[in-house]
């Protein structure tokens, strides 16, 4: 799917988001992320009334290819982890749905990111919500401690997807769930036909199939899978939401 090696692709991934961070800390939008422009992706994917309600460094450091809080169906109380946290907006929209009693953790390998979050944080007053560096294949929380596991546009960035797997399930209690946006590609599409349509950090390239996706869930252990393509961000690549549970 591509010639680099991990750890390169992941060094290329974490510098073309801290780039996008910079821009947004030093008052721009992420011009410099690989979706500069494209309304398939960012925060024209969001209601307006919950736009309004985040700071605008929030806003403007949005990144994903949809709006997993508006899936993941959260309850007062909730605890969740938000894989890929950016600066903080899916992080920040959860803390307000599980209230005082709930918690929201934002997981990112990005330094920039994170201190671009915790300022999001300090702006919206949250008082519920923790963010932590890691990375999705090794996340820094105990077993069977969070309730839902949320994640937008950044599983496909991942180059060990079999673990990114492994751990949502590891950290989910029995019962819980995820509710997941991310780009997807339709299942004829071979890894190098989803290469010629976009690179790797554009989210593109590294994407799953439906049904890579599907094995990869079933694989960890989850059950109640539904994949549903939500719009087309590139020939035969569709974002979609992910939903599962654990048994």
């Amino acid at each position: 799917m591509n010639d680099q090696p991990a750890t390169d692709l992941r060094e290329t991934v974490r510098e073309r988001y801290a780039a996008a961070a910079t821009q947004v800390t030093e008052g721009g939008t992420a011009c410099c992320s690989p979706h500069d422009g494209d309304d398939a992706f960012g925060a024209t994917l969001y209601p307006t009334a919950e736009r309004d309600a985040l700071p605008a460094e929030a806003v403007a450091a949005s990144l994903g290819c949809g709006n997993p809080t508006a899936v993941a169906d959260l309850h007062e109380g909730d605890r969740v982890l938000d894989l890929g946290s950016g600066g903080g907006i899916d992080v920040l929209l959860s803390a307000r749905r599980v209230g005082p009693t709930g918690k929201a953790y934002g997981l990112d390998m990005t330094e920039e990111m994170l201190a671009l979050a915790l300022a999001n944080q300090r702006k919206s007053g949250a008082t519920n919500v923790e963010f932590l560096k890691g990375t999705i294949e090794a996340v820094p929380l105990p077993a069977n401690t969070i309730d839902v596991v949320i994640s937008n546009c950044v599983i496909n960035l991942s180059t060990d997807k079999p673990a990114v797997f492994t751990e949502m399930f590891r950290v989910l209690t029995p019962g819980g769930r995820i509710g997941i946006s991310d780009v997807v590609a339709a299942d004829h599409l071979t890894p190098p036909q989803r290469a010629e349509r976009g690179d790797y950090t554009g989210c593109i390239a590294g994407a799953l199939s439906f049904a890579e996706y599907h094995e990869g869930l079933t694989s960890a252990g989850f059950e109640n899978i539904t994949l549903t393509p939500t719009h087309e961000v590139t020939d035969g690549m569709h974002s979609a939401t992910i939903r599962a549970t654990k048994p």
